[in-house]
Parts: structure tokens; C-alpha cells; sequence
């Protein structure tokens, strides 16, 4: 080693922090090659007694020199927290994964019991996680409480290999009586993609123990959002929730909604850039509304949400006792948008918590998704179910249903409708928050026979009655993922893929007005309702009267409410 050199490693180390048993090289930009290039850092980890934290990050690191610094460490059974990030930089990918099995050994050999390791803004990919497996399985890291991997590449596969490691180490460390309990997962960007954070939510699920997720820019969908929604649900104690820059759409959307309903710890959502767009926003201000007691932040920017929406979360946020801040910038507001959102939060003196709206996009004028998003409703069917307490013989589809209401939903008619008499009844199963489309279909199949004629009036106003008490008596999710999609059947809200609209007439708007006066219909569903309904007037163009009556009869709840 070149004497300049040397000189220059030794005004380096002179740098290092050594103190409360933390020795740190953090930032010192140190290129260490082989053996001899660290023999100054190894002696100071060999005489640092009480060695329980190591900062590496900032330097960068070969085969040789992680072995040396591994032979330091066989002695440094206190060790806990491995700060290990931009460790790498300029290295051949092969060499990653050698130096990381070499450190790994060496801390395996101590016995040392980590409870921080950080090994960020590695670009080391599935060979690198290869290089940590062993390190991962050993009892070495039962005791982990953060494991942080923000942009190491590790792609679908390393995400298997991870998820696997995670879950051998739980099911050893519950072997050895005391099960892992890690607090802190940090992987964004990676490219897992579905399949990878699908493996990982099975982990997660098995542990139960996370505090924080981070897993933004991974290039996840409904599939693998519906998967880790699944698997949060297993974890009471999350308090952050991060999952910025990946694709909800409403099926990925509604499932994040509906694991959120069973979390009471959690503060911080950070669902920006994820295409929730308005049928996700409204699930998640139900979710608002009925749980998520100590919310603290939430992010919903840039999810082409639109102003009806966006004033539907404002409204339930405005409601959460602990709540800071508020993001909804660069949705599809428009000017008229911001400034009804704004004016709505200054009104409960509320202005602070809202986030800059700065980068707004402006009104989407585009009726049309490109989205592969097809509204199919399986992905929350069964659990909706479970929550009922019904069963599959119980669900529309296992309905056995006379053929006078099968003739009826096929083709309805008000001959058809009374000729039914105490039938009606069975049109109940036909309609379940389980499959909001098709109850919705239901309901307005029913409201559009409305007429003033007082036996079909009767009849209609009795029928839509009970079947939309059913719809309503849920939880508060429920009742707005089915009002939401009753607003997108009738062309009032802009919704998800291709499903055509039912042609509205006035009879479906008086059945409504009817039904948001009655004691099932509670005052935040009209206000729900109010909301969108003012902010899209011209999709009931056609039925003016009825509109005004409508209109005025939500006004009139709301009034009531304030």
C-alpha cells in the first residue's frame, strides 16, 4: 500500500465516531480493496471492546477486504446494528454476493444477535440476497427488529429468495422460543412486482410483528397489493403504511380499504401516485369514517382522483381528532376543484392540514379508462362474506331463486313486479355488498318501474325499501363501495373499466329521494351523496324535475346534520 495512501486512510479513520459502542466510517468514501487496505479499520473494530453498532455506508467494498473486516468481527458478540448501505459502488455484481456471505459468516461466528441491518442503495439484485441468505436463517437475526433493502434491484427473485429466508428464520427462532419480531421493513424500488411482494406478504402474514412497511416504486398491482393488503390485516401494531408509486386501480384499492377497516395503531398512509382514483378514495374516507382512530398523514396524490371524491376524503378526514396532513395534490381537480377543497377545509378551520395543490392536472374530460381493470369484484367478494357471516349457499350466486323474480330480473316490468306479491322477498338474496354491481343493477331495476299510480308506487317505494335498507346496514365500507358503485352505474361518478351504464330515469332518482329520508338511511351516506351529486348535476340533464327534488331533499339532510 502506497504510503500517500497510507496517510490518507489514517486521516480517514481519524474521522471515524466511536462512542455508546458505535464505531462509524460512515461517508468517508474509502476504497477498500484487500486485507491491507483495512488493516487500520480492523484493528479499530478489534480494540472497540463493546462493539454494538458499525457504520460502513459510504465506502466501497471488495471480496479481500470484506473477509478481513469478517475475521474482526468473529469476536463481536454485542454487535446489534449493522449500518452497511452504499457499500458497493464501482464493484463487479459478482463480487457482492462473496462479501456479503463473508461478513454474514462473521457475525454468525460471534453469536451476535442483530437488531438493525441496513444494507440500502446496494445494487446487488437475487444474487446479492443469495449472498445474505444464510445470515437471514441464523439465529444471528431472531432477534431483528429493521431489515432495510431500499434500492438494491432485487427483482421478482430476490424477493422470493428474501420472503423464503424470512420465514425459515421465524419458524427457528418460534423452535427456539423466541419468535422473530421484526418491526421495520424498508424495500423500495426493487422491481418485486407482484409476484415478489406476494412472497414477501406471506412472510409478513407469518410474522405479525410490523410496525413499518416501505415498499414504494416496485412496480405492484391490484394482484400484489390485493396480496399484501391480505397479509397487514395479520399485523395489529403498523403504524406506517408506504406504498407510493405502484397501481391499486379500485380492485387493488378497495382490498388496501378493506384490510385498513381491522388496523388501529396505524398513522401514516402514504398511498400517492397508486391510481386509487375516486371509487378507491371514497372506500378509503368510509374507512375514515369508522376506523384509523390515531391517522395522522395521508397521501392520495396523484391517483387521478376528481373533485367529488377529493371533497368526500376532506370531509372524513376533517373528522380524525390527530390528523396533520392531508395530500391530494395533482389529482383531477381543476381550479373550481382546489378551491372547493380548500374553502371545505378552511370552513372547519382545517386550511393547515392540506397539502400544496400546486401540481394539480386539471379536469379530466376523458368518460373512458384504458385501464385493464375490469370492475370484477372477486378479489373482496369472499371476505365481505366471511364478515356477513354468510356462507358460499348463502351468496346471489348460489341462490335458488323462483323463476317469476329469475323472469322479473331479466326482463322487469310492473306486471311482472306485482304479479310477485309476497315474492319480493326473494329478490333480498339477489342483492348482497358482496357484489355491489349486481345489487345496484338490482336497485335500479326496481326504481325505474316508479310511477305515481298508488298500488305500483306502493309496491316499488316498499320493495326498494327493504332491499336498500340490506344494502346500507353494513359497516360504513360497505355502504360506500355499494353507494359508489350505484353513482358510477348511473353515470354520476366516473368509475374503472367498461361496464355499461343503466339508461336513468326520473322513477330511480324519486326512489332515491324517498330512501335517504327514511331512518336506514344515515347522514353521512346523504352527504356522500350530496357531494358527488353536486358536483356532477349535468349527468342528470335528462331528468330535471326529478334532479331538483332530489337536490333539495339531500340539502335539506345535510342541513339537518350541521
Amino acid at each position: 500500500m502506497a504510503s500517500d495512501d497510507i496517510a490518507q486512510l489514517v486521516d480517514a479513520l481519524s474521522k471515524t465516531h466511536v462512542g455508546d459502542g458505535e464505531l462509524s466510517f460512515k461517508g468517508l468514501g474509502m476504497k477498500l480493496d484487500n486485507a491491507e487496505s483495512v488493516e487500520e479499520l480492523v484493528q479499530e473494530i478489534e480494540q472497540c471492546h463493546d462493539l454494538r453498532s458499525l457504520r460502513l455506508e459510504g465506502n466501497t467494498l471488495g471480496v479481500e477486504a470484506a473477509s478481513a473486516i469478517a475475521r474482526s468481527l468473529e469476536s463481536k458478540d454485542r454487535l446489534q446494528r449493522c449500518y452497511w448501505s452504499d457499500l458497493f459502488t464501482g464493484r463487479l455484481r459478482c463480487e457482492i454476493p462473496k462479501a456479503l456471505e463473508s461478513l454474514g459468516s462473521g457475525l454468525m461466528i460471534a453469536g451476535a444477535r442483530l437488531t438493525v441491518l441496513d444494507l440500502s442503495d446496494n445494487a446487488f439484485g437475487p444474487d446479492g440476497v443469495h449472498g445474505m441468505e444464510q445470515l437471514l436463517r441464523s439465529p444471528t437475526c431472531h432477534t431483528l427488529k429493521e431489515l432495510r433493502l431500499n434500492n438494491c434491484g432485487m427483482g421478482i427473485g430476490g424477493g422470493k429468495i428474501l420472503a423464503e429466508a424470512l420465514m425459515e428464520c421465524h419458524r427457528r427462532s418460534v423452535a427456539a422460543g423466541s419468535a422473530l419480531t421484526l418491526r421495520v421493513f424498508v424495500a423500495g424500488r426493487n422491481r418485486l412486482e407482484n409476484e415478489g411482494s406476494s412472497a414477501l406478504a406471506k412472510a409478513f402474514q407469518l410474522m405479525g410483528s410490523l410496525e413499518e412497511v416501505h415498499m414504494p416504486q416496485n412496480g405492484i398491482n391490484y394482484a400484489g397489493v390485493t396480496a399484501l393488503a391480505s397479509a397487514m390485516r395479520h399485523n395489529p401494531d403498523l403504524r406506517v403504511l408506504n406504498l407510493n408509486d405502484n397501481t391499486f386501480t379500485k380492485r387493488g384499492a378497495l382490498a388496501m380499504a378493506q384490510a385498513l377497516r381491522h388496523l388501529r395503531n396505524v398513522q401514516v398512509i402514504n398511498f400517492g401516485d397508486c391510481l386509487v382514483r375516486c371509487e378507491g378514495a371514497i372506500a378509503l374516507a368510509a374507512v375514515l369514517r369508522e376506523g384509523l382512530p390515531i391517522l395522522k398523514e395521508l397521501n392520495l396524490s396523484f391517483g387521478e382522483i376528481k373533485e367529488a371524491a377529493a371533497l368526500v376524503v376532506a370531509q372524513a378526514v376533517m373528522e380524525k381528532p390527530y390528523m396533520e396532513k392531508v395530500d391530494l395534490n395533482g389529482n383531477f381537480l381543476g381550479e373550481d376543484g382546489c378551491e372547493a377543497l380548500r374553502e371545505a377545509m378552511e370552513s372547519q378551520d382545517k386550511a393547515d392540514m392540506l397539502a400544496s395543490l400546486s401540481d394539480d392536472e386539471g379536469p379530466d374530460d376523458d368518460d373512458d379508462d384504458d385501464d385493464d381493470d375490469d370492475d370484477d369484484d372477486s378479489c373482496y367478494k369472499e371476505e365481505f362474506r366471511s364478515e356477513n357471516g354468510t356462507t358460499n349457499e348463502d351468496s346471489p350466486s348460489k341462490s335458488h331463486c323462483p323463476d317469476e323474480v329469475l323472469s322479473f330480473l331479466h326482463a322487469p316490468s310492473t306486471e311482472k313486479l306485482l304479479q310477485l306479491g309476497e315474492m319480493t322477498t326473494h329478490l333480498l338474496p339477489e342483492v348482497d355488498t358482496a357484489d355491489p354491481h349486481k345489487s345496484a343493477d338490482v336497485l335500479l331495476k326496481v326504481a325505474s318501474l316508479y310511477s305515481e299510480e298508488p298500488v305500483t308506487k306502493t309496491t316499488v317505494l316498499e320493495t326498494f325499501d327493504t332491499l336498500l335498507r340490506k344494502l346500507l346496514s353494513g359497516s360504513a365500507f360497505q355502504a360506500y363501495t355499494f353507494l359508489s358503485t350505484l353513482l358510477v352505474l348511473m353515470g354520476i361518478l366516473k368509475g374503472e373499466g367498461k361496464k355499461k351504464k343503466v339508461p336513468l330515469v326520473a322513477g330511480q332518482l324519486l326512489c332515491l329521494e324517498h330512501g335517504i329520508q327514511q331512518d336506514y338511511f344515515a347522514q353521512h351516506h346523504a352527504s356522500l351523496l350530496h357531494t358527488v351529486l353536486s358536483k356532477n348535476r349535468e349527468a342528470l340533464d335528462t331528468c330535471n324535475n326529478s334532479m331538483e327534488r332530489l337536490t333539495s331533499a339531500l340539502e335539506k339532510r345535510c342541513l339537518h346534520q350541521r
